[in-house]
């Protein structure tokens, strides 16, 4: 439409449909085209995958509209990815590609050394997965490929949901090293691609904290949402004289009791099976105080209908964690939900603070790890917010 290019233009990926002409014949191109764009002028802007059931119509790939789909095009963008990360990262774990980011729309893909776990969310990448699974293979030449095509990102795109073994075999979870200790991810069944290494950073600098208690000797540590005990096992192997471990899911549970087994401390480990909430509350009741409280919950707010009750989830997060902190001790709260703007989520953790009766100081806020770059021209996409806090 006249006028509205100037934002493809800046460089922004994304065309909205009212940015569009969307007559007869754009509507009844096959969802997930790839298409070429063309200002009101004429001029060709870039090749784009085309959705017209979607706000989000056109997801630019290439500015070079001579560019060929194929197994090729995708290697490339795939080799660029794996070159940055390879100046980051020692050894093959971590996000290989993030979506727009790394300039390809909707796709994840973690690296777990030779197994690769793969999401294609848009339709247009999603006629593109043999180019791409034959890409992976050509770069990386893993053992085993796992399409988890179960997201419900998928729906909006008009997608089915399934969970594949596009190449090998997976025969149990998959080992993992992060920040020199040893984990394991379910990659076909555990929630995602079976571990977020978006928290890599902030579980280092959290487990930084565990070594050195309020009093003589280590301190005492609370993991709510351990999943599968990223955060508290990695406290337990810096020094926590004791870390609870709290999750609601026997089978993430069962894979933070072998990773505290694998690196040796599971006997300073305390699994408790329970949902989160109700375990906060009973170990409030009873006087239970730590000195490092962790608090990654889930995505409390999938879609925007669940905002106000996913922000007061997290008002109400804070003050049960406040209350299980020490004076003088350490709070990390966390949200993953992308609908939740960061000024909002600072609200919520005051709020719970306050309700507490409490009172804090921020010492860090921050986002994911470099492994999930943000395109400039999509903030939004920032999804993780973090905040730790020395709680008065």
């Amino acid at each position: 439409m006249p006028g509205r290019e100037k934002r493809l233009k800046q460089g922004n990926p994304w065309v909205f449909s009212n940015e569009v002409v969307m007559d007869a014949a754009a509507k009844a191109l096959p969802p997930g085209s790839a298409v070429t764009l063309q200002s009101a002028e004429g001029q060709a802007l870039g090749i784009a995958l085309f959705n017209p059931r979607t706000l989000i119509a056109a997801r630019l790939l290439d500015r070079d509209t001579a560019a060929t789909l194929d197994a090729g095009f995708l290697a490339r963008r795939l080799k660029r990815a794996l070159s940055l990360r390879e100046r980051m990262f020692d050894r093959p774990y971590y996000r290989l590609v993030h979506a727009e980011a790394d300039g390809l729309p909707g796709v994840v893909i973690d690296r777990f050394g030779n197994v690769v776990v793969a999401q294609v969310n848009t339709a247009g990448m999603d006629l593109l997965t043999q180019p791409l699974l034959q890409a992976i293979d050509q770069v990386l030449q893993p053992r085993a490929v796992v399409l988890r095509n179960d997201s419900s990102a998928r729906a909006t795109e008009g997608l089915a949901q399934s969970v594949t073994v596009a190449k090998g075999s997976i025969d149990g979870p998959v080992k993992l090293v992060e920040n020199g200790a040893t984990f394991f991810a379910d990659v076909a069944g555990g929630q995602k691609t079976g571990w977020f290494f978006d928290q890599r950073d902030n579980r280092a600098f959290m487990a930084g904290l565990a070594k050195r208690g309020l009093k003589d000797g280590p301190p005492r540590v609370v993991d709510l949402y351990t999943h599968t005990g990223g955060f508290g096992v990695q406290a337990a192997v810096a020094g926590a004289a004791e870390v609870v471990l709290v999750d609601r899911s026997e089978l993430a549970l069962s894979l933070a009791e072998r990773a505290a087994r694998e690196n040796a401390v599971a006997e300073r480990c305390r699994f408790v099976r329970e949902e989160v909430f109700a375990a906060a509350e009973r170990m409030g009741n009873d006087g239970e105080r730590f000195d490092v409280v962790i608090a990654d919950p889930p995505a409390f707010v999938k879609s925007r209908k669940d905002l106000a009750a996913g922000v007061r989830g997290y008002r109400k997060l804070a003050r049960m964690a406040a209350k299980l902190t020490l004076p003088g001790g350490i709070l990390f709260i966390a949200s993953c939900s992308h609908n939740v703007e960061p000024d909002n989520f600072a609200d919520q953790v005051r709020r719970g603070l306050a309700d507490a009766g409490r009172a804090g100081r921020i010492l860090r806020v921050s986002g994911a790890g470099p492994d999930h770059p943000v395109h400039p021209y999509l903030p939004e996409t920032a999804y993780l917010k973090a905040m730790v806090l020395a709680v008065d």
